[in-house]
């Protein structure tokens, strides 16, 4: 019974190390997305999260919600400093998200400067 047990136990670890493994390692999609970069916080009452907002268009009716995570320290010191600047963003899509990951899908790898197509002369 205790050799039962023990099996069930071991293939049930297994199981949930190769989809934590699985939602980590391969992402959904990837892509680049370029605005006004509008909002970065590190929100979160118990498990704080770094949340940010990308303006899409002139109205600002395309609003793009991204996450950023804590290990990518470089990342979050290039935000911080581009706030109201029209930025590129690399990002990863996850399949799923958990509450110390951050609250999207989407999670930016990289961020440049870019010059804003609307201050063209």
């Amino acid at each position: 019974m205790k050799r039962i047990l023990g099996i069930i136990l071991g293939i049930g670890t297994l199981v949930l190390i190769c989809y934590f493994a699985f939602l980590y390692y391969i992402p959904y999609s990837e892509g680049i997305r370029s605005g006004e970069l509008i909002k970065l916080s590190h929100k979160g009452m118990a498990i704080k999260t770094w949340e940010g907002e990308l303006s899409q268009g002139i109205s600002g009716a395309q609003i793009f919600s991204f996450s950023v995570l804590d290990s990518d320290k470089k990342v979050i010191e290039d935000l911080n400093g581009l706030q109201g600047n029209y930025v590129k963003l690399t990002y990863v899509e996850r399949y799923r998200t958990f509450a110390w990951w951050g609250e999207t899908r989407y999670f930016v790898t990289s961020v440049q400067k870019e010059i804003s197509p609307f201050n063209q002369k």
